[in-house]
Order: C-alpha cells, then sequence, then structure tokens
C-alpha cells in the first residue's frame, strides 16, 4: 500500500520518498486515517514500529490544511515525550516529514540553557515538542502558553508514567484548552495507564500494534549462561571474536553501566555509558558518537535507552537479563529495523535462569543457546544474598542482587494470558 492510498499530500509524499520511505508500516497504515478523520487515538504500540510519523504525518497535513499564510505562528500542536533524547529524534521526525509543507517547530527541554530555546518560540512556531519539567517551567516563566493547541499527542506514556511524570501531566492538561484532539501512545497497557488515557481522550479509537509478546521475526536471538562475574569478560571476548561493529549494551543498573564502559576502555574497546544520572549534554554527546561510530559500544539503563532509534543497529547485547519479560522484547526490538539484520545475545547467570524462564513464557518460543565460549557457567545455585548487599548504607563496591521477578511483575492481565484479547475502554475503533 503507498502513502497516497492513505490520503497523504504530495508534499509530504515528496519528503517521504527523500527519506527513502516507500510504504506505511502497520500502526501508520491504521492510525493515520484515524488521526485525518479527526478522532482521538489510543494506540499500544512499541519502539521500532514507526510510530513517530504515524502521529507527525497526519498532524502536519492537518496543521498545513488549515494555516493561515500571514498570520503570526503560535503553537497548534503540543508533543510531550518523556526524555531529550526522544524530544529530539521526534522533532527531527517533523522537520524531516514537513520540509516542503512550510510548517514551523522547535524541541524544548532540560538540562540545557533556555535561552535559545525561548529565543525559538519568540518567533512563533507550529509544532512544540517537549519534555513535561522545561515546559512547564517555560509555562511559569510566561514564555508560552498552550491556550491555542489543536492538538495534543502524549508519547512513550508508559515511561513517562515510570520516571515519575504523572503530576507534571496532569499540570499541563490543566493547561490545555477542553477542545482538542488528543492522540495517546504506549508501548504497554496497564490500567494505570488507561486510567490516564481516560483522564484524557475523548471517545478514542484503539489501535493495537505488534503486540508486547511478539518480537520481530527477523532477529536472531541466542542465550549465553555465564557467571555474573565473568559476564565483562564474555562480553569482551564476543565483540572481539564476531567482530561487533557497534552494539547497544544494556545493563540493569545505572551503577552496572558505568562498570561495563569502563571494563571495555581497559581492553581497548570504545565504549560510553547512558543513563539517568549522567547530564542531559553528556548523554546527548555519547548518543551521537554512537550514531556516527566514533563510539563502538553503548552501554544503557532501560529508561536511558528508549528514546534510542537507529535504523542500522544490528546487535543488541543484554548483559543483564531483565526481571520484566516486556522488557526484553523493549530491548531486542532496537534492532532488525526496516528490513535490517538484528541479533540479540543475552547473558544469563544462575540467579536470571527464572527471568528467562519468563522471558520465553512471553514470546512463546525457547531462545537457541551458545554453549561454546571461553566462560561456561560454573555456579549453577542461586547465591544466598549477603549483608554486604542487603544491608542499607553497606553495599561498598558489590552489584545489588536483582529482585525476584514475582514482586515485579507487570499489572496487564494481557500479558499474563497471551491468547486473551487485551481490552481498552470505550468502543473500538
Amino acid at each position: 500500500m503507498p502513502f497516497s492510498a492513505l490520503g497523504i499530500i504530495d508534499h509530504l509524499r515528496k519528503a517521504l520518498a527523500e527519506e527513502g520511505y516507500k510504504s506505511p508500516t502497520p500502526i501508520q497504515a491504521e492510525a493515520i486515517p484515524v488521526i485525518l478523520d479527526g478522532n482521538d487515538l489510543l494506540a499500544c504500540a512499541q519502539t521500532g514500529t514507526g510510530k513517530t510519523a504515524a502521529f507527525a504525518l497526519p498532524v502536519l497535513q492537518l496543521l498545513y490544511q488549515s494555516h493561515i499564510h500571514g498570520e503570526k505562528r503560535k503553537i497548534r500542536c503540543l508533543v510531550l515525550t518523556p526524555t531529550r533524547e526522544l524530544a529530539i529524534q521526534i522533532g527531527e521526525s517533523f522537520t524531516a516529514y514537513g520540509r516542503h509543507a512550510g510548517l514551523a517547530s522547535t524541541v524544548i527541554f532540560g538540562g540545557v540553557n533556555q535561552n535559545p530555546q525561548t529565543e525559538r518560540l519568540v518567533r512563533g512556531v507550529d509544532i512544540l515538542v517537549a519534555t513535561p519539567g522545561r515546559l512547564l517551567d517555560l509555562i511559569g516563566q510566561g514564555h508560552l502558553h498552550l491556550r491555542d493547541i489543536e492538538y495534543f499527542v502524549l508519547d512513550e506514556a508508559d515511561r513517562m508514567l515510570d520516571m515519575g511524570f504523572i503530576h507534571d501531566i496532569k499540570k499541563v492538561l490543566k493547561a490545555l484548552p477542553k477542545k482538542r484532539q488528543s492522540l495517546f501512545f504506549s508501548a504497554t497497557m496497564p490500567p494505570e495507564i488507561l486510567k490516564l488515557a481516560a483522564a484524557i481522550l475523548h471517545n478514542p479509537k484503539e489501535i493495537m500494534v505488534t503486540p508486547v509478546s511478539s518480537t520481530v521475526e527477523i532477529i536472531n536471538q541466542h542465550i549465553l549462561f555465564v557467571d555474573r562475574e565473568n559476564k565483562n569478560g564474555l562480553l569482551a571476548h564476543l565483540l572481539r571474536e564476531r567482530d561487533i561493529e557497534s552494539a547497544l549494551v544494556f545493563t540493569r543498573t545505572k551503577h552496572g553501566a558505568d562498570k561495563v564502559a569502563k571494563f571495555l576502555a581497559r581492553h581497548d574497546i570504545s565504549a560510553e555509558a547512558i543513563h539517568g544520572n549522567k547530564s542531559q549534554n553528556a548523554r546527548q554527546r555519547a548518543l551521537g558518537n554512537f550514531k556516527t561510530r566514533e563510539t563502538r559500544v553503548l552501554v544503557a539503563t532501560d529508561i536511558a535507552a528508549r528514546g534510542i532509534d537507529i535504523d542500522e543497529l544490528e546487535y543488541v547485547i543484554n548483559v543483564d537479563l531483565p526481571n520484566i519479560p516486556e522488557t526484553y522484547v523493549h530491548r531486542i526490538g532496537r534492532t532488525g529495523r526496516a528490513g535490517n539484520r538484528g541479533t540479540a545475545f543475552s547473558f544469563c547467570n544462575a540467579e536470571e535462569k527464572e527471568y528467562l524462564r519468563d522471558i520465553e513464557k512471553l514470546i512463546a518460543k525457547k531462545i537457541p543457546i551458545i554453549g561454546d565460549h571461553p566462560f561456561p557457567m560454573v555456579n549453577f545455585e542461586v547465591e544466598e544474598p549477603t549483608p554486604a548487599v542487603t544491608k542499607k548504607g553497606n553495599a561498598g563496591h558489590q552489584e545489588p542482587k536483582p529482585k525476584q521477578p514475582q514482586t515485579q511483575k507487570p499489572a496487564d492481565p494481557a500479558a499474563k494470558r497471551p491468547g486473551r484479547k487485551r481490552r481498552f475502554f470505550g468502543k473500538q475503533g
């Protein structure tokens, strides 16, 4: 199906052709007509499905068709997103897709000097992509208002809640006009997300694309059993033996990400860590270096990596298995995009075997095991926690023990029952 079949105008199709996009993804094919028809939208779509274009293209078209030339630009669309990295990427998408439409957009986020951002707002923009904190700061200072918003997009809603932005979101909602078109995107739909969606949307159409339990078939997945203390050594071996030019590596903790990056650097493998304790500038610099291949390995925690979108990323390596199975699907979904090859290696120690069972249950398949490597697992029993890692204030330099998975199960009935249809609220679109 070509984009023309969805009613996309020539200006946008020309930009899409220049970007190399020939046909819409499933989320785009379903969402674009719904949005162009003026409906609110509740969409469950994970990273890598093309959801940014799913809302950017119809919003650009609607703004273009109602734009009054010669009138001072005012903020008519607000896209709210949790991280600076994701905000920048969404802003780049609006710029790329709308390059022939004559619309102006900008991105605002915290951690940097606000003056260039406020100066851009003074010149006038049609589309504003923002993180919650900086948006509320600039509203409080009188640099902008949201009275003219016609289109409101809440992206990565589940990550917003994970990062504690619920109160900021409520403040933003109070500043928005009641008459607007709202678009709500989330990778998962637990009850708290549905409750938030109900407060934002009016009679929404509902779309669910690529359920979290279905991993991209093109991704080659592998498990390597290894003791915890040998994981870094195995990682270095894997990078060298497989001649991996570029890899996104996941750890469970910020401290773990720093340790892995420093270990690789000591072994002449260029690596940088990206996580919530890093400054915004440091995170963006590390991401930029990784995209340009100046840095071979980017080591990330889940929250920091949510905004990473790299089309040609071939390798994802899980040094630590996540204790929430859906997170595994999100992680490996960073590779194998746009028809490219993708490979995911995951390390598993004795304590993580239960996490592996949960992951394989969710994706409904056994992950192939690579047993031929120099660091085979020796300790098959789960070690009992020691006071050094359980007593507060006496953790030393040891890694904290991962929490047992049963205490971290997502409150998502559809995830627990893969064959059962997920229920949203309201009528089906």
